[in-house]
């Protein structure tokens, strides 16, 4: 049995001692309701403020029972709920302590600054793909609800150094800012690179004008989530089946296809062939969408004759496990 459930249970006890109390002290002694509950309380707190009256010997025998009944029911609630006070903020503590810990070990993981609604639906989605990652979040009642959830969390904020240092901002691959204005985003990112010049920083932007501020700042994309849902909205009025295949393609739960770039290391199989003479789409089973070149250059819907060549990022499409073995191929 939980604590919360035992202090739940006692509670309830504790109810049934009051009614019993007046009730009776009603019954033996014919008080009032108001008489009959303030004995009842001052009896089962031991106070002493003596009897609101004289009690004769039935009253006498039922305020013996009611106290050796009632200050054993109180004890143990007061017990229960200090116990659950105290050990949930002990548990609290050794949570977040375990939690900085595992983030001193933590390298090529993701932060997250924020925990709204679109920083907790990134979250969620980095969860279920298995990235390692760590909140950064500085409201206290968002904070208990992240250690609920299992989150790594480094408490603070997102602007401030050390907050992000010790998130590892130093060891990570990446981070998404998405804070509550575009100005905390601006500065979380200058402060990001500052520690670390090679990080990708993606950041969500309010306005159009903040676009702008937050590419000079160091952000390699910068989404406006408004522009993203409002074309989502017309797209999905004039090109419905279109919308509805992207959305199979990004959801992988619902047919166990994704997206994937993959970028080819100079010492890889795959340098120097054709994609046709590639085992990509032959024995992979994957569809090569785009390639991004080493100079920047984006190929849409590349050939069989199109060449690989060292650094490029290949966009697959494709089961997660076929996904796997290219991106291990790729690298070797």
């Amino acid at each position: 049995m939980t604590y919360d459930t035992a202090l739940i249970k006692a509670l309830l006890a504790l109810l049934v001692v009051l009614v019993f109390g007046t009730l009776g002290y009603r019954a033996i002694e014919g008080w009032d309701f108001l008489d009959a509950l303030y004995m009842t309380v001052i009896t089962l707190t031991t106070i002493g403020f003596g009897e609101v009256r004289p009690l004769d010997r039935v009253g006498k025998i039922f305020t013996l029972g009611l106290i050796i009944v009632g200050v054993g029911v109180v004890g143990y609630t007061l017990v229960t709920a200090t116990r659950l006070i105290v050990e949930g903020e002990i548990n609290a503590i050794f949570k977040r302590r375990r939690s900085m810990k595992t983030i001193q070990r933590l390298e090529n993981h993701m932060i997250i600054c924020g925990f709204g609604r679109m920083g907790s639906f990134i979250c969620h989605e980095l969860h279920q793909r298995g990235i390692q990652f760590v909140v950064v979040e500085n409201g206290q009642h968002v904070q208990e609800r992240i250690v609920e959830l299992g989150y790594l969390l480094s408490p603070g904020d997102a602007t401030e150094e050390e907050v992000l240092r010790a998130a590892g901002v130093d060891r990570a691959r990446g981070v998404v800012s998405v804070l509550n204005t575009d100005a905390q985003n601006v500065y979380t990112i200058l402060t990001c690179k500052e520690i670390n010049p090679n990080l990708d920083v993606v950041a969500r932007a309010t306005e159009d004008a903040a676009v702008k501020k937050l590419v000079r700042a160091g952000a390699s994309r910068v989404i406006n989530p408004y522009e993203i849902g409002g074309m989502r909205l017309v797209l999905g009025i004039l090109k419905p089946t279109v919308v509805s295949f992207l959305e199979v393609v990004m959801d992988s739960r619902q047919l166990n296809v994704e997206l994937e770039e993959v970028c080819v290391a100079g010492e890889s199989v795959y340098v120097g062939k054709r994609l046709v003479d590639t085992d990509i789409r032959k024995e992979l089973d994957l569809i090569v969408i785009g390639a991004k070149k080493k100079d920047g250059t984006m190929v849409f819907n590349p050939g069989p004759a199109t060449v690989v060549d060292a650094q490029d990022t290949l966009i697959a499409m494709g089961k997660q496990e076929m996904l796997e073995i290219f991106r291990e191929r790729a690298s070797a």
